[in-house]
């Protein structure tokens, strides 16, 4: 059975957010994930506050890193939060983010073995291990030890993946991974991949969506529009590939959002690009698309932003017509 997941971005006043979390938990949502960036309210923070406020919904950070904190200060804050929503946390790691890290004036250097290094660390001090690492390529621990344990004996890891190399390591190294695509295609490549790795073990492939949802389709649509340019223009070439996308318009889109004409940018996207990029539509026709997403593996579906034209109506028709 799928399990469905929904991303919220704490750019709203945190009153607010904690209002969509508690609606979303209403209406029978299993998983919260808050985004990780700088410039928006602080990702732990808020999902202390969250846990607080809710009682049954997983949730974490969809998702940090480990550049912008020590994996003992992304250990502790889960833990805590694990603490306050009794046994409910997860986290949500990856590689880092290209728009926003260099901005800080963090170079995205050695990511795969800095990820791999600080889920190692970060699992054992939830263990209540004492950690030294002196032959580690990035974090090289003395004896580092929490003073606390989380209240899960195992508090879910997801990795972030998209790319080959991210997927193998997601497959080796977590318990889940949350892939930022939405069209079959992209998990008919990634799937054998995250499988290969991951074993036997239990693993949860979550499809990391651009998400829309109303009773109108047109109106859905609309609404991925502007997070869909995003997309792709931030996606490798191999992947425009995989869908047959125009790279002039592409690069049209790349050009509009660089000098901050969104109406150029905008104007560029194509009906092939909101179908690669984007699962949008009026509840049936949504159920029909994730029901080819879980054909090709996926077990929980994250509706990740925009989820809709107004989010109180589309968590009201996710719970009333999407969630078995």
């Amino acid at each position: 059975m799928v399990s469905f997941g929904i991303e919220f971005v704490p750019n709203v006043p945190t009153k607010e957010l904690i209002k969509y979390c508690k609606y979303a938990e209403q209406n029978a949502i299993d998983f919260l994930w808050i985004t990780d960036h700088y410039n928006n309210r602080n990702v732990f923070a808020e999902l202390a506050l969250i846990a607080a406020e809710t009682e049954r919904i997983k949730l974490g950070p969809g998702i940090t890193n480990a550049f912008t904190a020590s994996p003992a200060v992304t250990a502790s804050a889960i833990c805590t939060i694990d603490e306050v929503s009794d046994g409910r946390a997860t986290l949500g790691i990856g590689p880092g983010d290209l728009s926003t890290l260099p901005k800080i004036g963090i170079p995205m250097e050695t990511p795969v073995a800095r990820l791999t290094e600080a889920v190692s660390i970060i699992s054992k001090l939830w263990a209540g291990e004492a950690v030294s690492t002196p032959d580690n390529k990035v974090f090289k621990f003395a004896g580092a030890q929490l003073a606390y344990k989380p209240k899960q004996k195992k508090i879910p890891i997801y990795i972030g993946a998209q790319g080959e190399k991210m997927l193998e390591t997601a497959g080796a190294i977590g318990d889940g991974v949350l892939i930022n695509a939405s069209n079959p295609k992209d998990f008919q490549y990634a799937v054998p991949i995250v499988k290969k790795t991951a074993g036997d073990k239990k693993f949860d492939i979550a499809a990391y969506a651009c998400f829309a949802i109303d009773k109108d389709s047109k109106k859905a649509k609309k609404a991925v529009l502007p997070v869909v340019a995003f997309i792709a223009a931030g996606s490798p070439v191999p992947v425009l590939q995989r869908h047959g996308l125009n790279l002039d318009a592409v690069n049209t889109i790349k050009a509009g959002l660089a000098k901050g004409d969104f109406k150029t940018a905008f104007g560029a996207v194509d009906d092939a690009m909101i179908e690669a990029f984007s699962i949008y539509g009026s509840p049936a026709e949504l159920n029909e698309k994730i029901k080819n997403l879980v054909g090709m593996g996926v077990t929980q579906i994250v509706a990740g932003s925009p989820i809709g034209p107004d989010k109180n109506t589309s968590i009201r028709l996710v719970g009333k017509y999407v969630i078995e």
